[in-house]
């Protein structure tokens, strides 16, 4: 046990993807695919559509590297899990309008994680889909890539729309669970050179990601 938790503290972010790896293979009946396009070394930046609080962990747990995000400050300031996003390095971020310098403290701890070569991930709609579909990207991204020029890699998520966690039939987290072992699907797509990787470029690729997802995950809010 002692050995554990020191192979835990030394490295504990690809100790914790492949339990988070395992906890969503229980949770979930699982298709990934292209999770070969995540580069084996060097920086990159994953994007993806956002239906759910679970979408982090189901990205997270299916990449090959361990994934720094960005995630909304209230719940990164979550008592319960604060220490988790801790150590899994993940950027805390608000609006400036609540948080005056926010934004730009989280742009710049992006800015080093890829330049110390780590892959991060956003989900460039900027909040969970209030209805299952795809809601423009916003400007995010080309604010991160005119400043650190990397390959962007999108996924399209299926199979979460209608869980508790989504915003279907109500707010996230204010309903009973009542699916398990739900179909969940994950394509991720080729990388995108920096300098092709325009918002609207990005939205449309994700999209088309999505719906060879949902081919398979058949996603419905029952």
């Amino acid at each position: 046990m002692a050995a554990g938790a020191w192979r835990v503290s030394r490295a504990p972010r690809p100790i914790i993807r492949r339990s988070i790896y395992l906890l969503i293979h229980c949770l979930y009946r699982l298709r990934f695919r292209g999770r070969r396009f995540i580069p084996a070394k060097g920086p990159a930046v994953v994007v993806c559509n956002h239906v759910s609080f679970m979408d982090a962990l189901v990205v997270g747990g299916a990449s090959p590297r361990p994934l720094r995000f960005l995630m909304d400050r209230p719940i990164y300031d979550s008592p319960w899990l604060n220490w988790l996003f801790r150590l899994v390095g993940a950027i805390p971020v608000d609006s400036d309008r609540h948080d005056p310098g926010s934004v730009r403290r989280a742009l710049e701890e992006v800015s080093r994680a890829l330049r110390n070569g780590e892959v991060v991930m956003l989900f460039p709609e900027g909040r969970l889909t209030p209805n299952g579909d795809v809601h423009a990207f916003r400007r995010g991204l080309e604010t991160i890539l005119a400043r650190d020029p990397v390959p962007v890699i999108p996924a399209g998520l299926a199979g979460l729309w209608g869980s508790w966690t989504s915003h279907c039939d109500g707010p996230a987290l204010s309903k009973r669970p009542r699916r398990f072992r739900a179909r969940v699907a994950l394509y991720f797509g080729e990388p995108i050179p920096p300098r092709l990787a325009r918002r609207d470029r990005m939205e449309a690729r994700v999209r088309a990601l999505k719906a060879e997802a949902d081919g398979w995950a058949c996603s419905v809010c029952q």
